[in-house]
């Protein structure tokens, strides 16, 4: 009887680290506002250096599936995104952007760029994670930062 309760409480534990470990990779609401509100700190400080940044990956901005994306205001050309999965888009204008159901998320972000600076668009549509290249439903939050729009994005469907 005690073998059988130690594999019990065995196997629950690591569910319950697997379950962790997913959460901290799929990243939360929370995580994802936080992340934004640290990368529109960065972009203010040094812009260029921000964008690096962001897309390599750096300074705590890829984490597990959280990443920032920015944009231009000026004619919507994608200037940073951290997604392997998704480098082809830099250099493309993000509001010609549609998920694979045929929903326009690029346009919906881009009226971030038409709110006062701060103000967050959400925006909820299909796309790939860092992790997988299938894509799944995300959320994203977008905001004007000066002469781009960066947003931070949280996948809400398990894999």
């Amino acid at each position: 009887m005690i073998r059988k309760f130690m594999i019990a409480a065995a196997s629950a534990a690591v569910l319950t680290f697997s379950l962790t470990a997913f959460a901290q990779q799929g990243g939360s609401a929370d995580e994802a506002k936080a992340m934004l509100m640290k990368a529109v700190a960065a972009v203010k400080a040094d812009k260029a250096k921000a964008l690096d940044m962001f897309n390599k990956g750096e300074g705590g901005f890829l984490v597990g599936d959280l990443y920032p994306f920015c944009f231009n205001v000026s004619d919507g050309k994608v200037v940073a995104l951290a997604n392997p999965h998704a480098k082809n888009l830099i250099g493309q204008d993000s509001r010609t952007f549609k998920d694979p159901t045929g929903k326009p998320f690029g346009e919906q972000q881009f009226t971030a760029a038409q709110k006062p600076e701060g103000e967050i668009t959400t925006t909820v549509y299909l796309f790939s994670r860092p992790s997988d290249p299938a894509p799944v439903q995300k959320t994203s939050y977008t905001t004007k930062v000066g002469d781009l729009v960066c947003g931070v994005g949280f996948y809400t469907v398990n894999k």
